[in-house]
């Protein structure tokens, strides 16, 4: 299995700040937030890494992380040259996947839980944590241990269960993001992605029991780093 790092936007609910740099190299107390979706793919078993990032920002991503020998990980580069959605920039990937299966990480993901890619058997599977604002995610609807529904946003949600941006994938997902439509804003979505393979009953899912940071806003930011402290001083 092969890992993908999404870390092509552009942070714009973090400006002026991501003006001149990505947000994902931005600190989390003691390390950029890029360091933290590496090492989550390393403690998966995943070595071969795939960072895909936009024009502007290759360079310092280039200067901070490297080729992953400080991660005892190999990281290769690609660039997302339109900003068309996270179904998109996985779309990225494909030379590098060469048909194996692919974790998928967004980069401002912080989580405390590895994540289980070991007994993966083909399809998709989506992770899910308990959030106490469902509206603001992807939300999963579960009843009897299965999947029974996927919204994006939903207004008013069927259940609480956020769907986390980390992902795993067969092969086919390349082939599948090439069906995809535009949505309302002119991306292809994760959601429609995923909702893919629900519909060919190729989608299950794991639940994220330990803390889980979407560090994509300042106050999130502010968050994951206080509780990286609390956790480095801890050790």
């Amino acid at each position: 299995m092969k890992g993908v790092i999404v870390s092509a936007g552009l942070g714009t609910r973090m400006r002026p700040l991501t003006n001149i740099v990505s947000k994902n190299l931005l600190p989390v107390y003691n390390k950029p937030l890029i360091y933290y979706s590496i090492e989550i793919l390393k403690e998966a078993g995943i070595s071969d890494i795939i960072l895909i990032v936009n024009k502007r920002d290759i360079k310092q991503y280039k200067t901070i992380v490297g080729n992953g020998d400080g991660f005892d990980v190999k990281i290769i580069y690609a660039i997302q040259h339109e900003q068309k959605g996270t179904a998109h920039a996985i779309l990225c990937a494909e030379e590098f996947a060469g048909g194996e299966d692919i974790a998928v990480i967004f980069a401002d993901n912080i989580l405390e839980d590895k994540i289980d890619a070991g007994n993966f058997k083909g399809g998709a599977r989506i992770f899910l944590k308990q959030v106490p604002d469902p509206e603001r995610f992807g939300i999963a609807e579960i009843k009897d241990g299965r999947i029974i529904s996927l919204e994006e946003k939903p207004k008013e949600p069927k259940s609480n269960y956020a769907v986390i941006g980390i992902y795993i994938y067969d092969s086919r997902v390349f082939d599948y993001i090439r069906t995809l439509k535009p949505s309302g804003r002119g991306e292809l979505e994760i959601t429609d992605l995923n909702n893919i393979y629900f519909q060919n009953n190729d989608l299950d899912f794991s639940m994220i029991k330990g803390f889980w940071i979407d560090a994509g806003t300042f106050d999130s930011m502010l968050e994951a780093g206080n509780l990286m402290k609390e956790r480095f001083l801890k050790k």
